[in-house]
């Protein structure tokens, strides 16, 4: 139940104050130690993955950690104190106190009667604002996911006339439908006729005497839908997917604003994004790295086989073209660079270090060799002999 959830600081082990690095920073550790690739079969493993996702998801995003840092779990989980009265973000009569002059102001871009605008006139509607976090994977192949869309729609209960069912709207009575009162004023070189919108009917020049309960009377409301969205291959961190025509809905038949939904991308346990290659890191041993080996790398694409040649040195990259991220609404891909990175033993036998020993030695004698055929192709003064 989302009462016995756990602190999301908590769960990623950072403070309050923690920066955005430090948040990527202490999943990607979680995630690597709890990723289901790594722990198989293990659900307690599983679970708290899960729990690091969905903490990330939250904390990742701007204005997500901001709500959860105001309101905690409610604040990100409308299922959240469900039946205990009172849901956070709901519609206009949940319980929220709302001026729609300021919603209206926000969303269509000013107030009506602020100006000489023709408030009869179609208007579009502003672009609306979500978000998604995906994982490294999703984000690399692409992914349909279902986001929630705070948007203003078009009133159900009265279809956007802001009447009560039954009603409808009536000439103003205070500018007879024109929507502007005529005023004259006396000044040094004479008196002026002027005009201005009308104050009670705001320019519409129609009034409504019985509003519609649930819009009150402004024919608009705030809803939270579902929308599936193609997230196309290639996407990065922070960037923004634009869905034409999803946003608020327009005014006086005016067209649909836009839908405006920045991506979160995850940090992935093994795998780092440089553009549009990927690095990761083989860890080999000595014998390995002397007289070479096959290795199984992880790729995008499940394992692959890698033929390591002797004599590789730690921190040696190698490349495995085309093995990286699909390059974004194109075609071909980046590559994937993988860095050795040589395991040096601790706490060696005694048969372990005589062996080593032993070896040391050859080297030594070897590189003593090598040294004495260099001198005695030189004479003194390091000039080669004829």
């Amino acid at each position: 139940m989302a009462d016995n959830k756990r602190d999301y600081y908590e769960v990623l082990g950072i403070s309050k104050d923690a920066s955005e690095d430090e948040i990527k920073k202490a999943y990607r550790g979680m995630a690597k130690k709890y990723h289901p690739d790594l722990n198989p079969g293990d659900k307690t493993a599983e679970a708290k993955f899960k729990e690091a996702n969905e903490a990330y998801e939250v904390l990742s995003d701007a204005d997500k950690k901001a709500r959860y840092d105001r309101f905690g779990h409610a604040g990100v989980d409308p299922n959240y104190g469900a039946g205990q009265g009172g849901g956070f973000g709901g519609g206009f009569g949940g319980g929220m106190d709302f001026d729609l002059g300021d919603i209206f102001s926000s969303f269509f871009g000013g107030g009506f009667g602020g100006g000489r605008a023709n408030p009869n006139a179609p208007q579009r509607g502003s672009d609306a604002q979500s978000s998604v976090t995906i994982s490294f994977e999703e984000a690399a192949k692409g992914c349909k996911r279902s986001v929630d869309v705070t948007r203003i729609e078009v009133c159900d209960e009265c279809s956007g006339s802001g009447a009560q069912r039954g009603t409808s709207a009536q000439t103003c009575p205070e500018c007879n439908g024109r929507g502007q009162v005529n005023f004259q004023q006396r000044t040094p070189f004479g008196t002026i006729s002027t005009s201005k919108p009308c104050t009670k009917c705001n320019g519409r020049g129609t009034v409504i005497p019985s509003p519609c309960h649930k819009c009150r009377g402004a024919g608009r409301i705030r809803k939270t839908v579902k929308l599936d969205v193609d997230i196309p291959a290639g996407i990065d961190d922070r960037q923004v997917i634009t869905v034409r025509g999803q946003g608020n809905k327009g005014v006086n038949g005016g067209g649909s604003g836009d839908l405006r939904i920045g991506v979160n991308v995850r940090p992935h346990p093994i795998f780092e994004r440089e553009g549009y290659n990927v690095w990761c890191e083989v860890t080999v041993n000595y014998a390995q790295a002397a007289l070479g080996d096959k290795l199984k790398v992880p790729t995008l694409d499940g394992t692959v086989e890698y033929e390591l040649p002797a004599g590789t040195q730690p921190g040696d990259v190698f490349k495995l073209k085309g093995r990286g991220i699909p390059y974004l609404n194109s075609k071909g891909r980046g590559d994937q660079l993988v860095r050795i990175i040589l395991n040096v033993p601790k706490n060696l036998n005694s048969q372990q270090k005589e062996l080593v020993k032993q070896l040391g030695e050859l080297l030594s004698e070897k590189k003593d060799a090598n040294a004495a055929e260099d001198d005695d192709k030189h004479g003194f003064f390091g000039k080669k002999k004829k």
